[in-house]
């Protein structure tokens, strides 16, 4: 297992520069600070945040730009914090790192899947040992998709599976002597969330119609060629370059299924942020202004060159600026779309501010865990997620960053909540009623 978890993070494009260490024994897998060559943010003196470092983890997905770019760009060494960025081998990686912590060799935090912050917090997914941590900033929203294999073309699978592919699964299952296999990066967060949500909404229960895999993100491309699954979800650049090489295509995007919707967060864990409450606000600080030159059309293009590097993305540069822009091929047919709507959102959006961490959205994904029973002993009611919830985000210090940054008065929410959330196909999220939403949700456990 160590020797193929080395090898998953050469393949991720770890530098021969970089510190490797095996993922599966907790360890950075490589680090990277402020001053890789790009035109930085003017230097700010900082004195008085109580250390100069933080250590952040991350995967090689969208959500993760506005981490890199805060480093490339200088934004983070502008409010007087060095932040080293250690790509994780996968998210398995990145929870075992971040419960050793710096001190240990570790992490301290970075990006995350929700609920990982939470259930790591609580023990869930730590063999028991808990690890509080607090969710500080929403990271970026959309920008994430689900692929279907060439394969199953005559399926032609969209957004809306019950119209465009009625009786396709049962179908497949029956032809193939085997159910239809769906693969995510990491079990029972988001990335699964998102395909059982999809598969749900068509009439497809994802627990007795579908083979659900965990796949980490270097064997993506090389899995879908080989056959291993027939669908995908994750984060782009992923699944727009399986529709680019020809080895697949785009069936959904999530910005069909929940515009604006919660994706991946900053989270740290919380004895950093409790002994470094001013250090959090200037890690806050250069997050908001990474993600406002982000969400800038014209910084695009400049954005893809930066990741597209081997010690970030190493991707094909032209992949991720397409992805960055909304630009798609969307379905079985390839109808090309151009979009920013329905791309990576970082800062503005027909919703407001995207990074400030709602209570009500960081909520749903313990109700959607709730739905699946995916933590028994932990998550079994609605009062246990609220309870959880308001343990574990902290908006608190996101505010008080945005005030000291400038953010205008008007674009700092007010509340906790972002109000009732709508799905494509009309089912509503209202966040002071979690169980109107349960019940009105066809297929659960």
């Amino acid at each position: 297992m160590a020797k193929r978890r080395r090898f998953l993070a050469l393949l991720s494009g770890t530098l021969a520069s970089t510190v490797v260490l095996t993922g599966c024994l907790g360890n950075p897998q490589g680090s990277t600070s402020a001053g890789g060559g790009s035109t930085s943010a003017p230097a700010v003196s900082n004195a008085n945040i109580e250390t100069k470092t933080i250590s952040l983890g991350f995967i090689p997905i969208l959500e993760a730009a506005p981490l890199v770019i805060g480093v490339e760009k200088g934004f983070f060494a502008k409010h007087g914090l060095d932040v080293k960025l250690s790509k994780q081998a996968n998210w398995g990686a990145a929870r075992d790192n971040v419960v050793l912590g710096s001190a240990g060799g570790g992490i301290d935090g970075g990006q995350w899947q929700l609920p990982m912050p939470q259930m790591i917090s609580e023990g869930a997914i730590t063999n028991g040992k808990k690890v509080p941590m607090y969710i500080l900033a929403m990271l970026m929203s959309q920008g994430n998709g689900i692929a279907a294999a060439d394969a199953v073309k005559d399926g032609n699978l969209t957004v809306d599976l019950a119209k465009s592919s009625p009786g396709f699964f049962d179908k497949f299952n029956q032809k193939e002597g085997r159910k239809f296999r769906a693969a995510y990066t990491f079990p029972k967060a988001n990335q699964e969330f998102w395909i059982r949500w999809w598969l749900a909404a068509g009439g497809v229960d994802p627990d007795t119609q579908v083979e659900l895999l965990t796949v980490p993100t270097p064997e993506t491309l090389q899995g879908m060629k080989n056959g291993t699954m027939e669908a995908f979800s994750t984060g782009d650049p992923w699944p727009s370059r399986i529709a680019r090489d020809k080895i697949g295509y785009l069936a959904a995007t999530t910005s069909q299924l929940w515009p604006v919707h919660p994706e991946e967060y900053l989270a740290v864990r919380a004895d950093w942020v409790d002994k470094h409450p001013k250090a959090a606000v200037a890690l806050l600080k250069g997050l908001i202004e990474a993600q406002m030159w982000l969400d800038k059309p014209e910084n695009k293009d400049e954005a893809a060159k930066i990741l597209s590097s081997r010690k970030w993305y190493n991707v094909p540069q032209e992949v991720l600026a397409e992805s960055l822009k909304g630009q798609y091929k969307l379905g079985a047919e390839g109808t090309p779309v151009n979009d920013p709507k329905l791309g990576p959102l970082y800062w503005n959006s027909d919703r407001g501010v995207i990074s400030y961490p709602y209570k009500s959205l960081t909520q749903w994904f313990l109700i959607e865990a709730l739905r699946w029973k995916f933590y028994p002993g932990t998550v079994d009611t609605i009062e246990q997620a609220k309870a959880i919830t308001d343990k574990v985000t902290r908006e608190d210090l996101w505010k008080q960053a945005a005030q000291e940054v400038g953010v205008p008065a008007k674009d700092i929410p007010t509340g906790s909540s972002r109000g009732k959330e709508t799905f494509f196909n009309g089912i509503v999220y209202d966040p002071e009623n979690p169980q109107a939403y349960l019940d009105s949700l066809k297929i659960k456990k």
